[in-house]
C-alpha cells in the first residue's frame, strides 16, 4: 500500500467563512456541509495515521509577497484580505486541527508553489495525497495537477471540496477525473 498524506486547502476564515473578506465558497460550503464532511475526513485520516497538511494561503502586512498584476491577489490586497496572523488566515472555528497537524503557509494559488509541502512529502516518503480544499477549480486543480506531474498518486474527495457554485466544482471534478481518482467521502472506508 502507497504511504498517503491528507492534504487540506484554504479552509481559512477569509475564503470559507460567511464574514470572509473573500468568501465566495461560503454559501456552498454551508449549504453541502463541506466542513463537517472535512472534519469527516481529518478523522479518518488520523485514524490511518496519515499525516494530516493544512494549507493556507495568506501574506504578510506588507503584502510583499503579493503580485499585484494578479486580478486575484491584487484584489486580496486592495481589501486587505489574507493578511497572515489576522482571523482571516485563521483556519475556521469549526475544523478540527490538532498541534501536531502540519501547516504551510503559501502565496500563490497551487501549494506547491515556493512552499515547503514538496520537502514535507518526500521527508515522510509520501506516494498518494488525498486532497481535499476551496476552490475546487482553483486550489484543488492546480494542486492536484501539479501533484500528478511530480508523480503522486493523487484522490480527490468531492465532498470535502468546495467552489462558488456546483457547476464550477463539478465541471472542475469531472475534468480531474483524468487524472485523478475522485470519490465522495462516503468511499474511504
Amino acid at each position: 500500500m502507497k504511504k498517503t498524506a491528507l492534504v487540506a486547502l484554504d479552509f481559512i476564515n477569509d475564503i470559507v467563512h460567511p464574514k470572509g473578506k473573500i468568501a465566495g465558497s461560503a454559501e456552498f460550503i454551508k449549504q453541502h456541509n463541506v466542513i463537517a464532511n472535512v472534519n469527516q475526513v481529518i478523522a479518518y485520516a488520523r485514524q490511518q495515521q496519515f499525516p494530516c497538511i493544512l494549507v493556507k494561503v495568506g501574506f504578510n502586512q506588507q503584502y510583499a509577497e503579493c503580485p499585484e498584476q494578479s486580478p486575484l491577489f491584487g484584489r486580496a490586497k486592495q481589501m486587505q484580505a489574507l493578511q497572515l496572523n489576522t482571523w482571516g488566515t485563521e483556519f475556521h472555528e469549526d475544523l478540527v486541527t490538532r498541534p501536531e497537524d502540519i501547516v504551510i503557509t503559501k502565496h500563490r494559488v497551487n501549494a506547491f508553489y515556493a512552499t515547503g509541502l514538496e520537502a514535507v512529502l518526500r521527508a515522510n516518503k509520501i506516494e498518494h495525497l488525498l486532497i481535499i480544499g476551496v476552490s475546487t477549480d482553483m486550489a484543488v486543480q492546480t494542486t492536484a495537477r501539479d501533484a500528478h506531474d511530480r508523480d503522486y498518486q493523487v484522490t480527490i474527495i468531492s465532498k470535502a471540496c468546495g467552489a462558488a457554485n456546483s457547476e464550477n466544482h463539478e465541471a472542475t471534478l469531472k475534468l480531474l477525473s483524468r487524472i485523478a481518482t475522485v470519490i465522495a467521502t462516503k468511499e474511504l472506508q
